[in-house]
């Protein structure tokens, strides 16, 4: 293997070579290849078998050697993986029989006495070394930079857990996003189940706009400072969102209230009608409290939450020329529509000037809502996701979820969910409503010109394509905002670049 680089640890004894296979577990991707070396009862077995059950989140699964089988394989997982036993292989060419190369593609390869395989495992593999060491065991692992990147993560979360009082806690995957951050359930010692949040700070991407990245003109939470602030502010005006019990800024690990998994959504992925209405009260309820743009964190800075400037409203909005258009009609715009497009936008934009203005969750539907049926009116509404909120027309977060991105809302709950807003907003006096439906029209576009860049960013640059399955609904959305009579200059638009709204 070439380019490697190690490190070494030592297991004082079998629960902490079970605790290192589960922590792996979340740190392998598609793709990997494990060579388990060592003397018999060095823990290569016990390795594999922690590591298997962590991935199946089944601490009882049935894990047989494969010493007489020579690959056993677990296709039902989170990640498939195939587990390897070569020590009888009678020749190295028969690793191809035995479906090697086919596992690897989409899953993990465990593979046990890997010297019996010559030069036929993949120079990027992770080779762990099991050696004796007093009552315990050491292991070193070699691995290319960044397997061993991801590998080293996971050990420092597990002792960021070990230093909090949380030793022996078990973990497991819960939830990755469309970002980079990602989730982990973690049971205690106790039983008490909280969850971990993985927020890793990540190289700036290349500029897009005034030499600067996306995530500084979108105004995207690069560390994790935003989230405690927003969530400590939150919770203290009477709403719902995690509490966050430990963190670590440098290091971008958060240890969180875990808030259930009652979703908004029944079974078949259809809205619960009573949810979603209680959703839009709870949007009310936040947007009836005096902005603060300026918000505290218990010892910590204060945190200035950005402004949903021009710049950035106009950026997100131009992923539809940068993205959508040359994915469906296979050419880039021309410049006379790019400037069109951008002119339209600054107008519209520019209509917002006098917009109520309070806090903008800015991803409020129905994967960031979690129900509490144990609480009372809008405190059922739980909230998480935050991060990137920002000050802007409360038009946008009532145009996220009545639009919900992620499902389709009928259409006679998406006007009660509109009626319940306003009616609210009415008996709370000082309410501008033609201005606040003027605000949410164009809010809904500039969101679904995004959203519909973005799914096609997501799959073309990022390679995750199960994001397309929500373009005709966005479509649709879009199509609906078109409606009112401030859109006009960019439904006329859409109509010359030949978006076909009955597609979707």
């Amino acid at each position: 293997m070439s380019d490697g680089q190690s490190l070494t640890l030592i297991l004082a004894g079998e629960r902490d070579t079970i605790e290192f296979g589960e922590d792996l577990a979340l740190a392998l991707k598609p793709g990997d290849c494990v060579a388990l070396s060592g003397d018999l009862g060095a823990g290569k077995s016990t390795f594999a078998r922690a590591l298997i059950r962590a991935m199946a989140d089944d601490v009882n699964l049935e894990v047989p050697s494969p010493t007489f089988t020579l690959v056993q394989s677990y296709d039902e997982l989170r990640i498939p993986v195939a587990h390897f036993d070569l020590y009888r292989l009678g020749d190295s060419s028969e690793l191809d029989e035995l479906g090697f190369d086919e596992a690897l593609l989409s899953g993990i390869c465990l593979v046990e006495w890997p010297e019996m395989a010559g030069e036929l495992l993949p120079a990027s593999r992770i080779v762990m070394k099991l050696e004796h060491e007093g009552t315990g065991r050491r292991v070193t692992i070699t691995a290319p930079a960044p397997a061993l990147l991801r590998i080293r993560r996971a050990l420092a979360i597990r002792e960021f857990l070990n230093s909090r009082g949380y030793a022996g806690a078990s973990r497991r995957f819960l939830t990755g996003d469309a970002s980079m951050r990602a989730y982990e359930s973690v049971t205690t010692s106790a039983g008490e189940i909280l969850v971990l949040m993985d927020w890793p700070k990540r190289p700036e991407g290349p500029p897009v706009l005034d030499g600067k990245p996306y995530p500084k003109v979108a105004h995207i939470a690069e560390d994790a400072y935003p989230f405690v602030a927003i969530s400590q502010y939150l919770r203290g005006i009477g709403l719902t969102a995690p509490e966050v019990l430990h963190v670590d800024y440098d290091q971008g690990i958060l240890l969180l209230e875990n808030l259930g998994n009652q979703g908004v959504l029944d079974e078949d992925g259809r809205p619960i009608e009573d949810r979603y209405r209680e959703s839009v009260v709870c949007l009310g309820y936040l947007h009836a409290h005096a902005m603060q743009q300026d918000l505290p964190i218990e010892n910590g800075p204060i945190h200035h939450v950005p402004d949903f400037d021009p710049t950035a409203m106009k950026m997100e909005a131009r992923l539809l020329l940068d993205w959508y258009l040359p994915w469906k009609r296979g050419e880039q715009p021309s410049e006379e529509e790019r400037q069109d497009y951008l002119a339209i936008w600054d107008g519209l934009i520019g209509e917002l000037a006098s917009a109520e203005k309070n806090l903008l969750l800015r991803d409020f539907h129905s994967p960031n809502i979690i129900w509490q049926p144990e609480q009372a009116g809008v405190r059922r509404v739980g909230l998480i996701d935050f991060q990137d909120a920002m000050i802007g027309p409360t038009a946008y977060d009532l145009a996220s979820i009545v639009q919900d991105a992620r499902v389709d809302i009928p259409k006679a709950l998406a006007d009660l969910m509109m009626i319940d807003y306003l009616t609210l907003r009415r008996s709370l006096g000082n309410f501008d409503e033609a201005s606040f439906l003027k605000s949410w029209a164009i809010m809904a576009a500039q969101r679904n010109c995004k959203l519909g860049g973005l799914w096609v960013r997501l799959k073309q640059r990022d390679g995750k394509p199960q994001y397309l399955q929500h373009m005709p609904r966005t479509l649709r959305h879009l199509s609906t905002a078109l409606t009112h009579e401030a859109l006009a200059p960019l439904r006329d638009w859409c109509a010359r670049a030949g978006i076909d709204f009955s597609e979707s």
